[in-house]
């Protein structure tokens, strides 16, 4: 399985971005789905993530910095997931990573599938 990531760029302060991300092989239903990001001389965290809860309802969680600001969507005929980003402030600056697996919690060493990051930038 591989995570394609798209969508990044510059952002003004209040903007927003969409983040797409496919990927080329199958993601089953019943794997988690989720954003990351990296800031510069930061660790990796967890911002946003979509888990299968049974039947076709998955539920999300989000990290606190980003609730009410950037929503999480998603696609199993597309084996895609997606992040819009709305409100953008300069402290969401960073790259954002794809991810996804069948772990249990949203930590990054509990997901298996990795994209390759896309940037996005937003001037103070």
């Amino acid at each position: 399985v591989q995570l394609v990531e798209s969508g990044g760029g510059l952002a003004q302060t209040g903007g927003s971005l969409r983040l797409s991300c496919a990927a080329s092989g199958r993601i089953l239903r019943t794997y988690a789905m989720g954003w990351f990001r990296q800031a510069p001389r930061k660790e990796r965290e967890f911002v946003v993530g979509t888990r299968w809860s049974g039947g076709t309802t998955y539920y999300a969680e989000y990290a606190e910095s980003v609730k009410g600001r950037f929503t999480i969507s998603r696609d199993n005929a597309k084996n895609s997931v997606y992040l819009q980003m709305n409100s953008l402030k300069p402290e969401d600056t960073a790259v954002y990573y794809c991810a996804a697996g069948d772990g249990s919690s949203w930590s990054p060493s509990a997901l298996d599938y990795w994209g390759q990051g896309t940037q996005v930038t937003v001037p103070s």
